[in-house]
């Protein structure tokens, strides 16, 4: 194996480990429930690499270390997906692990936000930067406009305790 190919080989893993996935993909049909099941699907990279897509559609075979230095695959083609975050949710469930399961479902409902609203967002639930009628928009804008009803559901928790703590902004 060359130099190129190990190295190949090793970003192939790292982005197998990061999860990588793809929009488009459906999910396995490995189980009965129709679900992934982690003795047969797990790893996705190595056991249902058909999953693993980047945000553009690439397979991991289409992402090599030459492609990234000569720039034809960016940090946006190696973004992980909505879909690879539930196929790995998935996953955590058949290990008996419902509550990661959750967090990640949450994080796919965070891929769908642009990291800038994501930045403003996080500032606006600092102690004391908003109203609770600003955190409860925020909640409206995760349902409405990014179908984020696990976040919507947290941001409505924080403005509540955050009224309960005295810790909304006083206009």
């Amino acid at each position: 194996m060359s130099q190129q190919d190990l190295i190949n080989s090793i970003v192939r893993e790292v982005l197998a480990e990061l999860g990588n996935g793809g929009s488009a993909a459906a999910p396995s049909k490995a189980s009965a429930s129709g679900k992934l099941d982690h003795t047969k699907d797990y790893p996705l990279a190595k056991n249902r690499p058909e999953l693993v897509k980047t945000p553009g559609g690439k397979s991991l075979e289409d992402i090599t270390l030459e492609d990234v230095l000569n720039g034809k695959i960016g940090p946006n083609d190696i973004r992980i997906t909505a879909d690879t975050l539930e196929y790995q949710a998935q996953i955590g469930e058949s290990v008996g692990r419902p509550q990661f399961a959750a967090n990640l479902r949450r994080a796919a409902e965070m891929t769908r936000v642009p990291d800038d609203r994501i930045l403003q967002m996080y500032n606006a639930l600092r102690p004391n930067r908003s109203t609770k009628a600003e955190l409860l928009a925020i909640a409206d804008e995760l349902e409405s406009k990014f179908d984020a009803q696990i976040c919507a559901g947290f941001v409505r928790e924080a403005a509540d305790v955050y009224e309960r703590r005295d810790v909304l902004r006083k206009d």
